[in-house]
């Protein structure tokens, strides 16, 4: 887990991973050199305050640099809201997080599709499964590069809560071990808070990383 000045869900995805059996630690931006692990989480919230733009800040700093390094060699790496943002602002995320087309903020629960259940993010997902998760931005509207390839459009809004073209809610990159998306799946994982959904794609998540030791002894 990776937190910024400003990330304000850092503590909730830490506890999120916890419940579903995974060792999760945070990383300060400040690190040049991340711990030996096997997946990183790039949390929501509000790095360097969203001053400039969006995750502009938060991609020049030391963690974010070791986080593209880990990911050019295959590591995996899952950003939430502004870790969305933070990796579209990095490179290793085509496309661009705009203001919401209603021009306010957005916070509510919203349904989507599963467009790949091939991914180590949605590997406990059926395909055009759908799942219910929270959304909590004001600049959540995705706009893809004009070449974007539709495999990579990991997820889908059944209800388009900011305008993301072509109802885009999460993508991934070219190579499928970095995903981001919009929704918060770590404020989904108790069927107490009225959707445990988000639990499938961390638990994929988990389960990914986790057949990545094994294979490695």
């Amino acid at each position: 887990m990776i937190t910024y000045p400003g990330s304000q869900d850092d503590r909730d995805a830490l506890w999120a991973l916890g419940a579903l059996d995974a060792e999760a630690i945070s990383v300060w931006h400040e690190e040049h050199e991340l711990p030996d692990l096997d997946a990183v989480v790039i949390p929501g919230g509000f790095s360097y305050g969203d001053y400039l733009r969006c995750g502009a800040i938060a991609r020049f700093s030391p963690a974010t640099a070791a986080v593209c390094e880990l990911a050019d060699a295959g590591g995996l790496v899952l950003g939430i809201c502004n870790g969305f943002q933070v990796l579209c602002e990095a490179g290793l995320l085509p496309g661009a997080l705009l203001r919401n087309e209603s021009l306010r903020f957005v916070c509510r629960d919203v349904p989507l599709t599963v467009e790949r259940s091939d991914l180590a993010f949605t590997r406990r997902c059926r395909l055009k499964q759908r799942l219910v998760l929270p959304v909590k931005h004001g600049d959540g509207r995705y706009l893809p590069p004009p070449d974007l390839d539709p495999s990579q459009v990991v997820l889908r809004y059944l209800e388009n809560p900011n305008g993301s073209v072509e109802n885009i809610a999460g993508v991934c990159n070219e190579a499928g071990n970095v995903m981001g998306l919009m929704p918060h799946p770590e404020h989904a994982v108790d069927p107490l808070l009225g959707s445990d959904d988000g639990a499938l794609l961390l638990a994929s998540l988990v389960d990914a990383a986790r057949d990545r030791v094994l294979a490695a002894y």
